[in-house]
Parts: structure tokens; sequence; C-alpha cells
């Protein structure tokens, strides 16, 4: 049974996917309107700044997601190690386990990179600034915890690209346990 699309809410995990399938450019709207179910005047009342706004809109949603899943836990968890750890997993799960590509890094990639600098910017910035505040309060030096935030990033981005590129999701699986070693390793 198709999805009832009752608001904007409700499009928005639609064109995520749509564009991680065919990126900013190759997601028309003749596609984005056959994968949601949604004529262009329907996607027009939701977003009516076109394309630009529902790619907005999702990295948004994106970013909604990281700050309760990873980063705010991260900054604010009483016990550094397992939010760590929570990071692993819920990177693992949100990536599905190297299965689906980062949105974010895409971008970052693309020539829509600058039309989305600042949402592209601060998601890298703000999740290497809460996993280095929780490895500083887990006991890492300061410059450890900034160098090992973005090393551990690096990996992460790295991995999801290799596992995609080789078809083999079992890289980001070993990618992260790697990852996970080496920040519980710093922690010690």
């Amino acid at each position: 049974m198709a999805k009832t699309i009752a608001e904007r809410a409700d499009v928005v995990p639609l064109l995520a996917e749509v564009l991680r399938e065919y990126g900013f450019e190759g997601a028309s709207l003749a596609v984005i309107g056959e994968r949601t179910g949604l004529g262009k005047g329907s996607l027009y009342h939701f977003f009516p700044g076109g394309k630009e706004e529902m790619a907005a809109a999702v990295l948004q949603e994106i970013d909604r997601w990281f700050e309760a899943e990873v980063y705010r836990p991260l900054r604010e968890a009483t016990d550094p190690r397992a939010a760590i750890d929570g990071m692993i997993g819920a990177v693992d799960d949100y990536f599905r386990s190297g299965r689906r590509i980062c949105l974010v890094g895409a971008f970052a990639l693309d020539n829509v990179r600058d039309r989305f600098a600042t949402a592209v910017k601060g998601y890298f910035a703000e999740w290497r600034s809460a996993l280095a505040s929780a490895l500083k309060r887990a006991g890492c030096a300061p410059d450890q915890a900034h160098s090992l935030a973005e090393e551990t990033i690096i990996a992460i981005q790295g991995a999801l690209v290799l596992s995609r590129a080789l078809d083999d999701p079992t890289v980001f699986s070993r990618a992260l346990e790697t990852t996970q070693a080496r920040l519980a390793k710093a922690m010690a």
C-alpha cells in the first residue's frame, strides 16, 4: 500500500533516498515525483523553493538526527566511553552497515557543495567537536582528542566510500571495529 503523504515531513525521508541514489543534479523533478508519488504541484506546495529547498530540508533532517543520536550524547553523556560506543552503533545503524552513502559527504564532494556549504561544514565540524569533547572527558589530551576525532570521521567516511566502491559492506564493518578498538585504546 502506498504511503500517505499528509505533510512536508512525510516527504523528507523519501527525498533523502532519491538524493542518495541520484545525487542532487540527477534527481530531476520527474524522478522525485515518481519516487514520492507526488506531482509537481504538490512538491512545490511542500517546497516552494524547489529542489534546493528539498535538499536543504533533507540536510536539516540529517542534522537533527545526528544531533539527537550522535552529537548530544557525545557532548553530554556522563559516561563518555559509553557515548563513543553508542556513536559507533548509531553510525553503523544510520549508514546501514555501509550500504547507505553519506549524503552530506556526497554533497561535500559534488558541485553543489557551495550551495550547501554551511550545512556540510556544520555537520563535519559538529561531529568532530562533539567526539573530541567526549574523548577529552574520557581522559585524552586535548590535542590527541581533536586529532583522534578527525581521524575517526575520516575512517568512517573513507570506509563508506570504499565499501560502496567495492560493493562490500564488510569493509565498513571492519573499519568500525578497528576504529572502536583504536578509540578504546586511546581512552585506556
